[in-house]
């Protein structure tokens, strides 16, 4: 592949390394000084910029007619109208809120579990970890996994802290330079029922962005990791 990486912070940067040695070839590292301008030489763009950047740096992928996949949170307030961007251009597009590949088993672990949990006397919370230079709280992959079981529930959404009855509460820390720990708690009079990922290094990430990426070259319209991984809940019986 030949990959236009936009944003070249810690995960740009593990990104770059992994993907030369894999031998795929690097032809643009965009640090977000000026204009984006020139992505013919790309087959595709690999996006992990910061939150005010992401979504033009989105529209300049689509213009240029190049695949991207983003790994970006915080910007989700623009992801509408950039899906419509994206199919008005007959774009391609990833996004998700963490590449892991064992991040995203737990996405689907925890919608399975979610749809078990419905009903029983169990209250939920999700606890998440980060290095102490991670912009945004809750992490977006915290909100995921909220969304995830509200999907599947009766709750009505989630809130930074201790929920209301009818909400998940998230607890975000800021510690040194972990590299992301998530956990959802199912918790009774009697018992807890966890379920955690925690992440050793940013390879996973860069390399769940490059296997995203090399699926989504020749492709068109709006994709997840599910689609990625062929990952489908089953049906209710």
């Amino acid at each position: 592949m030949k990959i236009a990486l936009l944003g070249y912070g810690k995960m740009g940067q593990t990104i770059d390394r992994l993907a030369m040695d894999r031998g795929h070839e690097v032809v643009l590292r965009y640090t977000g000084d000026g204009p984006l301008t020139d992505l013919s030489a790309a087959d595709v763009a690999i996006e992990f910029s910061v939150p005010e950047a992401a979504a033009g740096n989105l529209l300049s992928c689509f213009e240029a007619g190049i695949p991207v996949v983003c790994g970006t949170t915080g910007w989700l307030d623009r992801y509408p109208e950039i899906i419509k961007k994206c199919e008005a251009s007959n774009g391609a597009m990833i996004y998700a809120s963490n590449f892991s590949i064992g991040v995203n088993l737990l996405f689907h672990l925890n919608e399975y579990l979610a749809r078990m949990m419905k009903d029983r006397p169990y209250g939920v919370d999700i606890e998440e970890t980060h290095h102490t230079q991670k912009l945004d709280a809750p992490s977006g992959t915290a909100i995921s996994l909220a969304e995830g079981i509200i999907e599947h529930t009766d709750l009505k959404g989630w809130t930074l802290g201790n929920g209301a009855e009818t909400e998940i509460g998230i607890n975000a820390r800021r510690q040194g330079d972990v590299k992301g720990i998530h956990q959802v708690n199912y918790r009774s009079q009697e018992d807890q029922l966890s379920i955690r990922h925690e992440a050793f290094s940013r390879d996973g990430f860069g390399k769940g962005a490059l296997l995203a990426a090399n699926w989504l070259i020749g492709k068109r319209g709006v994709y997840t990791m599910n689609d990625v991984l062929a990952l489908h809940l089953p049906a209710d019986r």
